[in-house]
């Protein structure tokens, strides 16, 4: 008896013009392609990297004293021993602007966060409250909103002095109301979804709900909006250096820096002008230009699926 020679049963071949399913990807692999088509964005980002590692590795490499004064070197343009010239106490002006921009972003990155903390939990609570709450909880908002922004930081900085923590919560508790209006109405709608009636009809309280499903859905809003919040922390802080109603000697930031310049301007030592006026523009714009690509980023219509 001759037995039948064994065949390996091969799988059927696709029908024509059609391909198999990619595994789907991931949100946060979608959200990177966006942003990394974002050419501009990238930019920022290594702008930003570069102006961090200025300010907190370059010290370590480049050494001056900021806080002696010299008299013998005041006002030397840029040359040997002084890249960046010094200012009208002697002080090196590369040194100072690394300790500068130090301060100014560890203030702009503090008062962020605060302002998308308080913004985010206040939106939250307003738009999962609803009813009368949440209206006069948002009338709050729109009555604060009415002030000039920097007139509230004038006079938070006049009373409440000038100090380093102090400023970081002035600006960023003054900061925060329109995060707080983007959260809300998020979760106006998250509140009647059918997970959150689900988690409701568990027994799941108001707090649990809040922690658990309204915040965590809104982390891309606040995340670009803290961006921008940095952005304005940085602004408002050179500001109020600018006009004198920031930092005190003997600290000092990019704004102060800026402040001394411009008294100087009409001797034409421009080194004590540009160089930190430079700085903080490359800081607002790459906050805000990443703040605009990671909102792209986290828009599900503008993902490729």
């Amino acid at each position: 008896m001759t037995l039948a020679p064994e065949t390996t049963a091969e799988p059927p071949a696709a029908a024509p013009g059609t391909e198999l399913a990619e595994p789907p990807r991931s949100m946060l692999r979608r959200g990177w392609e966006v942003f990394s088509e974002n050419k501009l964005a990238l930019v920022a980002v290594g702008v930003l990297v570069l102006i961090i590692g200025f300010c907190f590795l370059g010290p370590l490499f480049y050494h001056s004293d900021t806080s002696v004064v010299d008299l013998s070197a005041v006002t030397k343009p840029p040359g040997a021993g002084h890249p960046l010239g010094t200012d009208n106490d002697g002080i090196d002006e590369l040194g100072k602007m690394m300790v500068g921009g130090q301060t100014s972003l560890e203030i702009g990155l503090a008062a962020g966060s605060i302002a998308a903390i308080a913004g985010a939990l206040y939106g939250a609570v307003s738009g999962f409250v609803g009813g009368w709450i949440d209206a006069l909880m948002m009338r709050v908002i729109d009555s604060l909103m009415s002030f000039p922004l920097i007139f509230l930081l004038i006079y938070l900085s006049s009373v409440y002095g000038k100090s380093k923590g102090m400023l970081i919560l002035e600006v960023g508790l003054t900061s925060w109301f329109g995060i707080t209006r983007l959260v809300r109405g998020e979760a106006l709608a998250i509140k009647v979804r059918d997970y959150v009636d689900a988690s409701r009809m568990m027994g799941a309280g108001g707090t649990r709900i809040i922690f658990k499903h309204i915040l965590p859905n809104t982390i891309g809003t606040t995340i670009v909006n803290t961006t921008f919040s940095i952005a304005d922390a940085v602004f408002a802080l050179s500001t109020l250096s600018y006009i004198g109603l920031g930092l005190q000697a003997p600290n000092n930031d990019l704004g102060g820096m800026l402040d001394v310049g411009t008294n100087y301007a009409g001797q034409g030592y421009w080194w004590m002008i540009y160089p930190p006026a430079v700085v903080i523009i490359l800081i607002i714009l790459s906050f805000n230009v990443i703040g605009d690509a990671l909102r792209d980023a986290f828009e599900s219509r503008l993902q490729k699926r």
